[in-house]
Parts: C-alpha cells; sequence; structure tokens
C-alpha cells in the first residue's frame, strides 16, 4: 500500500472553498521595490478576498496594484495541507453599501482601529493539496 503523500491541483472551486474556511492569510506585494509579506485575518466576500486594514499602514497604499494573497492549512501530525493562491490588483473598497456590510463586527479586524477595507479579486486562483492517496478497493485487495 502507498502511504507516500501526494500532490494534487485543487480545481477553483475547491480552492475558494478552501480558503473560505482560512481566518488568516498573507497579502504578498511589493513595498520601495523589496518583496514584503503581512499576515492579515480576511473574509471571502464574493469573488475577491476582503482584508480590514488601517488608514496609514502599508497595505493601505496598495490600491491599484497588483498582489498576491495565500492562506493555508498544515497538519504537522500527518504531513498534509493545502495551499491557495489569489492574484487580484487590490482595489480600495469605497461603496457605501459594500462598508456597512463589511463591517459587520463578525467581521471585525483582529486588530483594533481598522477601518480602511481594500478588495482583492480572484483574477487567478491556484490552489494545491497534499494528503494520502485515496485508499480504493483495488488497492486493498
Amino acid at each position: 500500500m502507498n502511504t507516500h503523500n501526494e500532490l494534487r491541483s485543487l480545481t477553483t472551486r475547491e480552492s475558494i472553498v478552501l480558503l473560505s474556511s482560512a481566518q488568516v492569510g498573507r497579502v504578498v506585494f511589493t513595498d520601495e521595490a523589496l518583496p514584503a509579506i503581512r499576515p492579515v485575518n480576511f473574509v471571502v466576500d464574493g469573488a475577491s478576498v476582503v482584508i480590514r486594514t488601517g488608514r496609514e499602514g502599508s497595505l493601505s497604499k496598495l490600491n491599484g496594484n497588483v498582489v498576491a494573497f495565500e492562506a493555508d492549512h498544515i497538519d504537522l501530525a500527518t504531513r498534509s495541507g493545502w495551499s491557495v493562491i489569489v492574484h487580484g490588483r487590490a482595489e480600495r473598497v469605497s461603496d457605501i453599501d459594500q462598508l456597512v456590510t463589511l463591517a459587520d463586527p463578525a467581521k471585525s479586524s483582529w486588530v483594533p482601529l481598522r477601518d480602511y477595507f481594500l478588495r482583492i479579486p480572484f483574477e487567478m486562483v491556484t490552489g494545491r493539496r497534499l494528503a494520502l492517496p485515496h485508499v480504493t478497493s483495488e488497492a486493498i485487495g
């Protein structure tokens, strides 16, 4: 029986479902010509990731920039997990109806005083899962 983990690509739908189950991800961007990564809590809102940040931080300067967003889950005991990456052009959320919806306390930032919302539309979504292969009746014997 094969006990080695296998790495497989996820469909866009599988990737979005897994992404929706995560609470923390990482925004990847360029800051003064250097790569930068910031961990953030987030929500999946339709076909985008939305993060809540402050008006003065490095993330608030990303409006219009192409960024990547990554979230994952790793199970050390089984040496398995998944990773999903979203690429998109960051947009400041300014529509009042969207802001009211996104300001729901259940979707609040873990860091206090965050009143700037940044949306990353799903322009490209990729995902991978590392897991034990499925055992079929043929493999059992």
